[in-house]
C-alpha cells in the first residue's frame, strides 16, 4: 500500500500548495493608501495570510489577526493572537475587542485588509446586548452536533453577532475595506467563509429561524429568543457603508483540486474531480463515492481505470455517539465499509488545514482491507462507525493521516485511486 499512499499524499500536497499564502496573495494587493494600513483577520490559516502580507507589503502597516491555539507564527508587524476552536473562549472574545480597536477612528484615506479564512466564526465570539459568551458557547455546540451545512451554521450565527455579517467592515466606516478570502465553503460565497466579518450578506434573522426550524437545530433559548424579537438583521449588502469595499478570493477548494489534478496527469494517471462542493453527511457521502468506485472496479465504468476521484466542500457529522475523529475520519470509514474486499482502491479524505474533528490527525487513508483488518483485531466497523469513533479504529490500524497545520484551509480532501 505504501505507493498508493505516497502517490495520494502527493496529490494532497499539491491541493494544499496551490493554496499557499505566499503563492495566491500578493496578485490580490491593493495598492497603498494616503493613510494607515490596518490589517485585521481571523481563521485557521490567517497567520500565514499575515505573514505573507507583511513580506510583499513595501509601505507601513500595523494590524491584529486571530488564529487557533497552536497555529500562530512569527510576524514582524502584525499581532498574531491565538483563541479556542471549534468551540469559543474568553481569549476569543478579547480578541473580537482587539479587532475592534484596531479599526476605530480611521478616515477615507486609510486601508484595511482583512484577511479572512475558515474558523474565524468560532475564533471571534462576539455576543449581541442580551446574551453572553456562555450562549454562544452553547450555540456552537448545537450546531457542530446538528449536521447542517456551514453556511446555514454561519447564517444563524451572524445573525447573533457584533462582528459577523460584515459588522467589522462597518466599524471600519469610512476607511475603505479589501478582503482577502481562502474560501472552506461550498460555492465560495465569500459572505459565509468565517460568517462574513467585513462582507454582508441578504439574509435575515427569518432566514435563521426558517433553517433552525428545517434542520431541527435545538437552539438555546435565549439565542431563539434574540432572533424572534430583536429590532434588527445584520446589516445587508447595500448598506452605503460597504461602497467603497471590494471583495477577491484568492483561493479555494476548486482551484486546489485542479492542482492535484495536474499532479495525477504529471505521473500518469487521468484525474477526475466529481465537485467541490460536496455537502451532506459524511457517511452518505461515502456510501456515494464507494458506489462509483464499485463501478469503476466492477464494469471500467463511467470512468475506465486507472483513475483517481478527486473531491471537495464540506461535509457534515450529526452526532450519535462519544467517539473521537472528524468529518473525513468519518467518511474514510464508512467508505471502506462500502469497498470492503474490492481490490484496487485506495483513498485518502482529509482536512487541507491539517485538522480533522477533535484529534491532531488530519484524516485517515482506507482500502479494501480496511474493515476485514479490523475485524481480524476483533473490532466492529460498524460499530465504531455508529459511535461516531473512527479516530479511534484508524489509530488502532496506523492509517491516520497527520500533517500538522499546514497553513491554509480550503477544507475536505478526497482522493480515490482506483488501479
Amino acid at each position: 500500500m505504501s505507493g498508493e499512499r505516497a502517490f495520494l499524499k502527493r496529490l494532497f500536497r499539491a491541493a494544499v500548495v496551490a493554496a499557499d499564502p505566499e503563492v495566491v496573495l500578493r496578485p490580490f494587493l491593493p495598492s497603498p493608501p494616503a493613510g494607515r494600513t490596518v490589517v485585521v483577520g481571523a481563521g485557521k490559516g490567517v497567520a500565514q495570510l499575515a505573514r505573507a502580507l507583511e513580506q510583499a507589503w513595501d509601505a507601513p502597516l500595523s494590524g491584529i489577526v486571530v488564529t487557533r491555539y497552536g497555529y500562530g507564527v512569527e510576524c514582524e508587524r502584525i499581532r498574531v493572537v491565538e483563541a479556542s476552536h471549534p468551540v469559543p473562549d474568553a481569549a476569543g472574545l478579547e480578541a473580537t475587542r482587539l479587532l475592534f480597536d484596531a479599526v476605530a477612528g480611521l478616515t477615507p484615506d486609510d486601508l484595511v485588509i482583512a484577511l479572512v479564512c475558515g474558523g474565524g466564526s468560532a475564533l471571534l465570539p462576539a455576543p449581541v446586548e442580551g446574551l453572553d459568551l456562555s450562549d454562544e458557547i452553547a450555540l456552537n455546540e448545537v450546531l457542530l452536533a446538528s449536521g447542517a451545512p456551514i453556511s446555514v451554521m454561519n447564517m444563524i450565527r451572524k445573525q447573533v453577532s457584533r462582528i459577523k455579517g460584515g459588522r467589522l467592515a462597518a466599524a471600519a466606516w469610512p476607511a475603505r475595506v479589501v478582503t482577502l478570502v481562502v474560501s472552506d465553503i461550498p460555492g465560495d460565497d465569500p459572505a459565509l467563509v468565517a460568517s462574513g466579518l467585513t462582507v454582508p450578506d441578504p439574509g435575515t434573522r427569518h432566514d435563521a429561524l426558517t433553517a433552525i426550524e428545517r434542520y431541527g437545530i435545538a437552539v438555546p433559548p435565549a439565542i431563539m429568543r434574540h432572533l424572534r424579537h430583536a429590532m434588527t438583521d445584520a446589516p445587508r449588502p447595500d448598506d452605503p457603508l460597504f461602497q467603497r469595499n471590494t471583495v477577491h478570493v484568492i483561493a479555494s477548494a476548486a482551484r486546489s483540486l485542479e492542482a492535484a489534478a495536474e499532479a495525477a496527469a504529471a505521473e500518469g494517471i487521468r484525474a477526475v474531480i466529481l465537485s467541490d462542493s460536496m455537502e451532506g453527511e459524511s457517511r452518505d457521502v461515502a456510501q456515494v463515492h464507494a458506489a462509483i468506485a464499485r463501478e469503476i472496479v466492477l464494469r471500467n465504468r463511467p470512468f475506465p481505470r486507472p483513475v483517481v476521484l478527486l473531491s471537495g466542500g464540506e461535509t457534515t457529522v450529526t452526532l450519535r455517539g462519544d467517539g473521537k475523529g472528524g468529518r473525513n475520519s468519518e467518511f474514510a470509514l464508512a467508505f471502506a465499509l462500502g469497498i470492503n474486499g474490492m481490490a484496487g482502491i485506495h483513498a485518502l479524505a482529509a482536512d487541507t488545514d491539517g485538522i480533522d474533528g477533535s484529534e491532531d490527525n488530519a484524516g485517515a487513508f482506507a482500502d479494501a482491507s480496511t474493515a476485514s483488518r479490523l475485524y481480524q483485531r476483533g473490532m466492529d466497523p460498524a460499530i465504531f462507525l455508529r459511535r461516531n469513533d473512527a479516530w479511534t479504529a484508524f489509530s488502532c490500524l496506523g492509517d491516520l493521516f497527520v500533517t500538522g497545520p499546514t497553513g491554509t484551509n480550503i477544507n475536505d480532501f478526497r482522493a480515490i485511486l482506483i488501479s
